[in-house]
């Protein structure tokens, strides 16, 4: 009867490690083309999903705040911690929650990763991607009819969705009817006229489809650029590039920078009496690079001086977040974990700056590689907030094996 017991007991163990049929299960088959096994690929795609939701959770909680205000109340940040802000449409749903939780700028990952899954070919539409986002904002409206209650909080949380994309709603519109003035017309009014980082939203996400093709992914970000203005659109597809050059097996930081060099499709080099803007910001992040690791007693603080003086009126300028990514990941040569704490603890749109970088950084390390916080994110995301990290992955690593 003992031997029987103990048979038993290997046998429920057994049992409960297995996992559920219906669940999917990465091999090590190599997928020719992108010259990565199933699981690796699996293993970036969850990285850059996971890396650009620390780096969000990161900066929540201090998300636009002063460089002094950060250092007076949370000193210097370096993991997740909780957090107590004001709901806003560009921010958290929820005005308390749990160290892991994000913004926007998760959602929109996720809005993207959903996208890209009900795609059959790598050849992407824009106007798909905007119907997207426009039947986003229409079902956020539509709720408002199922709200059976007289009460005003369940229609101020639904204001927040309904809020979150009504500026996209109004270029969308035009876009979709090729209302050619009218679409100019939102543009320039798309949050007040600034080059805001639109794109950069979602062009880590975007990079992922192409792993290993960043000129590919460049082009096709492109496309999807319709929110961005002038060079910011060019700023949008190379984090893009970026991104597909750090799904590369054994990919280094001189592969990944080249990109910043070779890729331009749409000749910005060639630009009469203004040349490449992009391109100007990555050198202006190498002299501050230089000058700041010159100072021997605070670097990071003589890069943050130095990253002041370049400045817009927005802290969510494209210009000024591609600066700040870039200076972070060359000062803390591509650590994830450097380049989250210089993002955060700099300020500005730190939660912004900071998911771009790490969902950069996460496709070039790989989720297995990414700081321990990772579980805390995906389980606040889960539970709190309902994004399936996990799950948004795995649909999309099996939309990229069946496109390659």
């Amino acid at each position: 009867m003992k031997n029987i017991g103990s048979i038993l007991f290997l046998v429920i163990i057994y049992t409960s490690c297995q996992k559920p049929e219906n669940e999917t299960q990465f091999t090590q088959e190599s997928i020719t083309e992108i010259n990565l096994t199933e699981a690796e690929l699996y293993d970036k795609v969850l990285g850059n999903l996971v890396g650009s939701a620390i780096g969000d959770a990161m900066g929540a909680p201090t998300e636009m705040w002063s460089r002094e205000s950060i250092q007076l109340e949370y000193g210097h940040v370096a993991d997740l911690d909780s957090m107590v802000r004001e709901a806003s449409p560009e921010g958290t749903w929820e005005t308390n929650l749990p160290a892991g939780g994000t913004t926007d700028d998760t959602r929109w990952k996720k809005l993207t990763y959903q996208y890209l899954t009900t795609q059959n070919s790598k050849d992407l539409k824009a106007a798909d991607f905007v119907q997207t986002i426009l039947n986003e904002y229409l079902a956020a409206i539509a709720n408002y009819k199922k709200i059976n209650s007289t009460e005003p909080e369940p229609f101020e949380e639904n204001t927040l969705h309904v809020a979150w994309l009504q500026e996209w709603a109004k270029v969308a519109k035009p876009y979709l009817a090729k209302d050619v003035d009218g679409y100019a017309d939102a543009l320039s009014r798309f949050y007040g006229g600034e080059m805001v980082c639109a794109g950069l939203l979602y062009a880590p996400a975007i990079g992922v489809f192409y792993p290993n093709d960043p000129e590919k992914a460049y082009k096709e970000m492109y496309e999807l650029s319709i929110y961005d203005q002038g060079y910011a659109r060019d700023i949008s597809a190379l984090a893009a590039a970026m991104t597909a050059a750090g799904m590369k097996k054994n990919a280094t930081q001189n592969v990944m920078l080249d990109v910043l060099r070779s890729v331009d499709p749409q000749g910005y080099f060639k630009s009469r009496l203004v040349g490449r803007s992009s391109y100007r910001i990555l050198r202006q992040a190498l002299i501050i690079l230089r000058d700041a690791k010159a100072d021997k007693e605070n670097p990071m603080k003589k890069a943050f001086e130095l990253l002041d003086q370049n400045q817009q009126d927005m802290p969510f300028h494209a210009g000024e977040i591609h600066l700040q990514v870039l200076t972070a990941m060359l000062f803390s040569d591509f650590d994830f974990q450097k380049t989250m704490e210089f993002l955060v603890n700099y300020g500005r749109d730190n939660d912004t700056t900071a998911a771009i970088a790490g969902g950069i950084l996460g496709a070039y390390t790989g989720f297995e590689k990414l700081p321990a916080d990772k579980w805390k994110v995906i389980k606040v995301a889960k539970e709190e907030l309902g994004i399936d990290l996990e799950k948004l992955a795995k649909d999309l690593t099996l939309k990229i094996i069946q496109l390659n």
